[in-house]
């Protein structure tokens, strides 16, 4: 049962990250970018990785996607009109998918293990949250804070870029 949740929750995930890019509204795409963070933290919690699920709903399905959704609604994004098709960039982009789709049945089709029960991720001795504390703030807090900065730039900018000048 744990295995076919976790496809179906793959599934949906992939499907509402797919509307994300094929969405025209922006409030629209950033809404569906929300449901794939939260299947994102269902496939988490189908991994026995309850506190990471629970972050990505909180952090990245709850903070980032108000500043997101913020971020649109302060630029006020319209397309006043429709854009042309660009032959070149559909069969680009369709040859992407089809080699992609091959690939993943290649790599589906010659992996006779799927069905196999997964070992646990974490062990009884260490929680997830430090496992995760340890992880992030011991071998990643650089990245960790430029990633808070970045963020902090961009949001300035967005609201510097979306200033009305006075005439």
């Amino acid at each position: 049962m744990q295995l076919v949740l976790f496809w179906v929750f793959a599934v949906l995930m992939l499907l509402f990250g797919a509307a994300v890019v094929c969405l025209r509204n922006p409030v629209s795409s950033a809404l569906s970018l929300v449901m794939s963070f939260v299947f994102l933290a269902a496939l988490f919690i189908t991994l026995d990785a309850f506190f990471i699920g629970v972050v990505q709903v909180l952090v990245y399905a709850g903070a980032v996607m108000v500043l997101f959704l913020f971020i649109i609604m302060l630029l006020d994004l319209r397309s006043d009109r429709p854009r042309r098709l660009n032959i070149g960039a559909w069969t680009g982009g369709g040859l992407v998918v089809f080699g992609f789709v091959g690939l993943l049945g290649k790599v589906l089709s010659s992996e006779p293990r799927f069905d196999l029960e997964k070992p646990l991720i974490s062990s009884p001795q260490i929680s997830d949250v430090s496992a995760v504390g340890v992880t992030l703030f011991r071998h990643f807090n650089l990245p960790f804070q430029i990633i808070g900065v970045l963020l902090l730039v961009a949001t300035v900018g967005v609201v510097i870029l979306s200033k009305k000048e006075l005439k």
